[in-house]
């Protein structure tokens, strides 16, 4: 048996190495080249903890890198599932393309395995079509399966290994298969169930995490309005047995939280309503640090923007991930409102990618006076001692006395 793993980004490689160091051959295709020869040079494409040994163990194992698809028996698809910002719908086209390039070449007999996260009904709308198409009959020729992750970046090596898993099947052979599959490296426990349910069970994992967030921080809100102490609030709330309110933050960020809730919100639009509300509190919450940004600068007599910093381009500490990151965000309404200047460092990101980007901490430090923590990684925290002479606005909450939101 060979798994071909579609998709090298944020899930796929770190899956297909696990399963790869866990004795399963294993072929990753991308699309994209310099990944692949990247990964071919004897590199990671990311920073994780673990990665780097958990890719030396899968090398020695034999694992193959290629732009190619290949002819084999299974196949785990992880490839991105978007949204369409006007319609909230999910935009399939990359998970229809990858199955329609693995329809082009796999054998009668094959199990196509959709990790991407999806949402509900997708696979009857969209992936059983194509294999129609090919004149495939589903559940002779072809098995379809849905087995969405559950990882955390940063603890992503750990969570493969321990988290539980759902596996969603046509077929209980087929989910058993699956299932034994996972179990080469997944220590968690393994549900099988039926596709619709693994993809509505993903989604609202996701959701119900971004709905704590966004009453989080619309208490926040609250509290501000009335100059109550949020953090002391919620520390004094979350004493009691039955209660665990989340800490508000600058805004939610990532490929799950501040994406698979709109799959809901656009599939039942007349339903969603604390869905809705809950994306449109998270959404609007970088705006909400502008604002403070803006009354903490008119409060100390800063007019000059460029003075200002950013600490933290991720949209989570410890990091490279800068997907969805509120701070990116936040940067693209400052352009909409031609607000330019501002100065931005994160330790994790290498490369230019926003203007007026520092890769030295202590230049970044020296050259403004006031500081605006939006991630809480631990070189911040570490050199906590350094911003004594600096205004700060707080939106991790680590520096006791800074502004807070």
């Amino acid at each position: 048996m060979k798994i071909n793993v579609i998709g090298l980004g944020y899930i796929g490689l770190p899956t297909a190495l696990m399963f790869a160091s866990h004795g399963v051959d294993v072929v990753g295709t991308d699309y994209n080249q310099k990944v692949v020869k990247t990964l071919q040079k004897g590199q990671v494409t990311f920073e994780e903890k673990g990665l780097k040994e958990l890719y030396q163990k899968a090398m020695e194992n034999g694992i193959e890198f290629t732009d190619k698809y290949i002819s084999t028996d299974t196949y785990i698809i992880s490839v991105p599932t978007p949204y369409d910002v006007e319609s909230k719908k999910i935009d399939a086209s990359y998970v229809n393309n990858a199955v329609k390039s693995v329809m082009d070449i796999c054998p009668k007999g094959a199990v196509v395995i959709i990790e991407s996260t999806v949402s509900p009904g997708t696979v009857d709308k969209f992936i059983r079509p194509v294999v129609k198409e090919y004149g495939f009959t589903i559940g002779k020729d072809i098995h379809l399966v849905h087995a969405p992750e559950r990882i955390l970046p940063g603890n992503m090596i750990y969570e493969l290994k321990h988290n539980s898993r759902t596996i969603g099947a046509d077929e209980k052979e087929i989910g058993e298969y699956v299932k034994k599959l996972y179990q080469s490296f997944c220590e968690g426990e393994i549900a099988v169930t039926s596709i619709r349910t693994a993809e509505m069970t993903k989604v609202v994992e996701n959701t119900f995490r971004d709905i704590n967030i966004a009453f989080a921080n619309e208490l926040m809100r609250i509290c501000r309005s009335d100059n109550m102490d949020v953090y002391e609030i919620i520390k004094i709330a979350n004493m009691h047995p039955r209660v665990n309110i989340l800490q508000p933050g600058p805004g939610v960020g990532g490929h799950c939280i501040s994406v698979d809730p709109w799959f809901l919100v656009g599939d039942y639009p007349s339903l969603a309503n604390i869905i809705w509300q809950a994306r449109k509190i998270n959404d609007s919450q970088p705006e909400f640090v502008l604002k403070r940004i803006s009354e903490i600068m008119e409060e100390n007599d800063i007019a000059d923007l460029s003075r200002v910093g950013l600490y933290g381009l991720t949209y989570k500490e410890n990091v490279d991930d800068t997907r969805e990151s509120p701070t990116l965000q936040m940067l693209n309404c400052m352009k909409e409102h031609l607000a330019t200047g501002i100065k931005v460092y994160d330790p994790y990101i290498k490369e230019d990618i926003v203007k007026n980007q520092y890769h030295d901490f202590d230049l970044f430090i020296n050259d403004i006076d006031m500081l605006v923590i939006m991630v809480s990684h631990n070189e911040i925290k570490e050199k906590i001692k350094y911003l004594e002479n600096k205004i700060i606005l707080d939106t991790k909450n680590i520096v006791e006395s800074a502004y807070k939101l």
